[in-house]
Formats: structure tokens, C-alpha cells, sequence
């Protein structure tokens, strides 16, 4: 019986992403935001997760690993106000990372309390291969737009961000 290549992981990883996709697609199709927003949603994190789990990188994990590598040594709650998501969801995150040998938790200088995350040299060396999903990515999910319409749906993204985080400023009619 012969190893499995990267390249045949490949297939089977994309051929699975594409099969899930596919079942995504039985959403009716119409001006529906919602369905159409998680639709999309689903297809990014299903091909997200095929991409970075042959990286042993856990979907969600690439946007700490970035953060880290922008600035190494955060705590856990700074990498959370940077991402928006609550500590508690870090802490967990960053165990299961440290778990794969991605990063290390020290106990930080002056609080006892804190701890101070820090890149492995395996969290370090994914930069670049990571970088690279990233990019193929959102090349994959942007194909069929030209830079105008990117820049469109970047903005319009944004806008959807900020027009949630603000909550409801009046009671609909």
C-alpha cells in the first residue's frame, strides 16, 4: 500500500469541498440576503478547511496565526479585540494550537494572571504556505470578478460589518 502525496490529498480534499459546496447550492436561489450571505459563508469555511487542514491549521486558526505574526507575543485578549471574538474563543483556539505545536503560551512579565502567546518555529514556518491558501483562496472565491467589482464587494462587506456592529438605531416600521 503506497503513502498517500500531497497532490492526492489534494483531490480528495477538494473533491469533498466540492460535494459539500454542491449541497450548499440546494438553497433556493433568489434575492434572499440571508440565504445567499450564508451560502457563500459555508462554501468559504468548507473550502477554507480543506485548504488549511492539510497545514494542520484548523479553519479560524489562520486569522490568530496572522495576528502573531504581526506582532508575536499578545495575549490572548489582545488577539481577541484585533479579531472581534470574545477571549474565552481565543483561549480555546490558542489550546488546540498549542496542542499542534503552533504556539506557546509563556506567563507574562509583570501580570500572573496573563500569558503571552508566542509562534513555534512550526507556527512561524506556516507564514508563508498559509499566506499562499489565503491568497488561492480568495482568487477561487473572486474568480469571476473584475478588480472594480472586488473592490465593490470588499466595501460592501465592510459596510454590512459596520451597519451590524452599530445595532438598530431606531425600531422598524
Amino acid at each position: 500500500m503506497s503513502a498517500e502525496t500531497s497532490h492526492d490529498a489534494q483531490a480528495r480534499d477538494d473533491a469533498r469541498a466540492s460535494d459539500q459546496a454542491k449541497a450548499g447550492n440546494n438553497v433556493q436561489e433568489d434575492d434572499d440576503f440571508q440565504s445567499a450571505f450564508w451560502a457563500a459563508k459555508h462554501a468559504l469555511a468548507v473550502a477554507s478547511a480543506a485548504a488549511f487542514s492539510r497545514h494542520g491549521v484548523h479553519e479560524g486558526q489562520q486569522f490568530i496565526l496572522r495576528c502573531l505574526w504581526a506582532d508575536d507575543g499578545l495575549t490572548p485578549g489582545e488577539v481577541a479585540r484585533r479579531l472581534g471574538l470574545a477571549t474565552s474563543t481565543v483561549t480555546r483556539a490558542t489550546a488546540r494550537m498549542e496542542a499542534s505545536g503552533l504556539v506557546r503560551r509563556e506567563p507574562h512579565a509583570h501580570d500572573r494572571r496573563l500569558v503571552r502567546l508566542r509562534l513555534t518555529e512550526r507556527g512561524r514556518a506556516l507564514q508563508e504556505v498559509i499566506d499562499r491558501e489565503m491568497d488561492q483562496l480568495t482568487e477561487r472565491a473572486l474568480a469571476t470578478f473584475g478588480a472594480a467589482d472586488r473592490s465593490n464587494v470588499i466595501r460592501a462587506l465592510r459596510d454590512i460589518q459596520r451597519n451590524l456592529n452599530a445595532g438598530w438605531r431606531s425600531s422598524p416600521s
